[in-house]
């Protein structure tokens, strides 16, 4: 029940920002009323992350960092010979479909007249 409560104060809080910056259009400056949003973005960020699924959420984070430090990355001569690879398959496709469209085009227009 309380993470309930949590999760509705968040929502109230990004809520609010938004309606703030909505509400005082013509009275204040455009960057504090952009303050004002960001103020109740980070404050419901903050009273979201308290909450059961918040920290479930931050675990998460944490674990696909460790999971981003074991991944591999290519390198640069493995990276520029992929995208060769991908361009010239491509390239070899769009022939093929641009043939085999001429060719139906042509087959259409012979039977049609």
């Amino acid at each position: 029940m309380l993470d309930v409560l949590k999760l509705l104060i968040s929502a109230a809080a990004i809520v609010g920002g938004l309606y703030a910056f909505y509400y005082y259009e013509f009275e204040i400056a455009l960057p504090i009323r952009v303050l004002m949003v960001l103020g109740g973005t980070g404050a419901s960020i903050a009273i979201a992350m308290t909450s059961a699924q918040g920290q479930r959420l931050w675990h998460f984070i944490q674990g696909a960092r460790v999971e981003i430090r074991k991944v591999i990355w290519p390198t640069k001569q493995e990276t520029t010979q992929t995208a060769i690879a991908v361009f010239v398959f491509t390239f070899i496709m769009a022939m093929f479909f641009w043939i085999l469209d001429s060719g139906l085009l042509w087959l259409t227009r012979r039977l049609v007249g």
